[in-house]
């Protein structure tokens, strides 16, 4: 089954709102896990805007399954996995003034970077995935790097797929397909939810794991987060 690992960036950026600890982060990713998920995703941004370094190391006390940090891999990032050593780090390219991550690394332009930056979190026992784009030739490229896994950047896919969602996996299913022919393990996230998250994954029955956030929590206002969570895990049964 394909792991569903959460996503906690909008709870403290709810709780940020208003300062204090309410909603407490720590206390939502340990409900997560009760409820079901198989992992916790955050994303400690220099600006602390969501998730802070504090929030990181205390959530490394408590994180029973999987824990995947994903960022921008800069000293201050690699510090952190150091101090850690999470099951996972995925490395995503954006700049630390973006609003949300909105584009895949370039894994030829960039090889010489990743390699050295795979090969130190590898050193460190930590599995590396790189936030990539559709593309076979990216795929190969992650593979040169020594990544362990891909993460598809889904934002293509989830915006057209309301209009013709046959037309919109195909790059996903190619690429994806040759990354595992390769021996690269297959993640996803980014605007994945409750209606194109099912043909996603029949799709890529192989894959791993998604990071899912932002929709996840805004279906819980509604759903509630127990319920909400067995929903997504529903999604991904084959």
């Amino acid at each position: 089954m394909t792991q569903l690992s959460v996503n906690i960036n909008k709870i403290a950026t709810l709780r940020n709102a208003r300062g204090g600890r309410n909603p407490n982060v720590i206390q939502v990713a340990k409900d997560c896990e009760s409820f079901g998920a198989q992992g916790i995703t955050v994303h400690p941004r220099p600006d602390e805007r969501h998730i802070t370094g504090r929030d990181v190391y205390d959530l490394n006390e408590v994180v029973s399954t999987e824990f995947n940090i994903e960022g921008y891999p800069d000293d201050r990032f690699m510090k952190i996995i150091e101090d850690i050593r999470p099951t996972q780090a995925t490395l995503v390219p954006d700049p630390p003034d973006v609003l949300t991550s909105n584009a895949g690394w370039d894994t030829i332009k960039n090889e010489k970077r990743l390699t050295e930056i795979i090969s130190q979190l590898k050193s460190w026992g930590v599995r590396t995935s790189i936030f990539i784009e559709p593309e076979n030739s990216l795929m190969d490229g992650a593979k040169k790097c020594g990544a362990d896994r891909v993460e598809l950047y889904t934002e293509m896919y989830a915006s057209a797929f309301n209009k013709n969602r046959e037309e919109a996996i195909l790059a996903y299913v190619d690429s994806a397909k040759h990354a595992y022919g390769i021996g690269l393990g297959i993640n996803a996230g980014h605007d994945l939810d409750l209606k194109n998250l099912r043909y996603l994954k029949e799709r890529i029955p192989f894959l791993a794991e998604v990071s899912i956030g932002h929709a996840l929590v805004c279906d819980a206002l509604y759903y509630g987060l127990e319920n909400t969570i067995q929903m997504y895990l529903r999604e991904l049964e084959k």
